[in-house]
């Protein structure tokens, strides 16, 4: 799948994995996306929900068989935008 084509997808139930990020507490967070908003993921871990910020962070999701790694900057849109803004 083409990463373009990811984008347009919807988030929330994929599986996630904070990959790359500024701030420690995020790092290495992984489950499963229960919610999303403009400028967060909310991440259900097996312990707890943790919200995300999607700025600064790189993400890396599970789709199928396959890994995709984004840049928050690069969903940092309302989810019913996304599908308008990535051509």
């Amino acid at each position: 799948m083409r990463k373009r084509d990811f984008m347009r997808l919807e988030f929330i139930g994929l599986e996630v994995e904070v990959i790359e990020s500024r701030h420690p507490g995020y790092r290495n967070v992984h489950g499963r996306v229960v919610d999303e908003t403009k400028n967060t993921l909310t991440i259900a871990t097996e312990r707890k929900e943790v919200v995300v910020p999607k700025r600064s962070n790189t993400f890396q999701f599970t789709c199928g068989s396959e890994r995709i790694p984004v840049q928050g900057t690069e969903i940092q849109h309302r989810p019913e935008d996304r599908i308008k803004k990535i051509r």
